[in-house]
This record gives C-alpha cells, structure tokens and sequence, in this order.
C-alpha cells in the first residue's frame, strides 16, 4: 500500500484535470482511494521520472517526460506519476 501525504493528494486535486476530463475526487479520501487504485507512484527526482517510464518500456527519447499527462509536479521537487 502506498502512502500518499497532504502535499501529493493536495497536487493531484488540483491537477487532476491534466489527465481526466472530469474530476475523478472531490476530497483527499477520495483522492487517496483513487491514487492507491490505480497505484500511482510518487518519485523523488525528475531523473527518477525518466527512470519509470524506461524501466515502462516508454520510449522517452527526444520528449520531456515532465510534460506527460500522468506526471504531477508535486512543487517540492518529487513528482507524482498517474497511469489513467
């Protein structure tokens, strides 16, 4: 199980709509029932990042892996990564 603090489930609130159409939670439960679902993972660098979708299979080269959809930038340098 992971676990997620306020910081990250707060990012993802906010951010959600980066990856969905439609809000997916409306509250940090939520927010943290969806995230341990679908096993989201939070990385503590934006190497880190790049290391995920490698070990993913996901051709990165010549892209910023930063600017994928499923990549939340939590603001305190760790990243949140979201497979919708």
């Amino acid at each position: 199980m992971h676990e997620y603090d306020e910081t990250v489930l707060k990012c993802f609130l906010e951010n959600q709509g980066q990856l969905f159409p439609e809000d997916v939670a409306d509250s940090m439960e939520a927010a943290e029932a969806f995230l341990e679902d679908c096993m989201a993972v939070v990385v503590d660098s934006a190497e880190e990042v790049e290391e995920y979708f490698e070990d993913a299979g996901v051709d990165t080269e010549g892209s910023d892996v930063l600017e994928a959809d499923e990549v939340f930038d939590i603001g305190d340098g760790r990243y949140l990564i979201v497979e919708g």
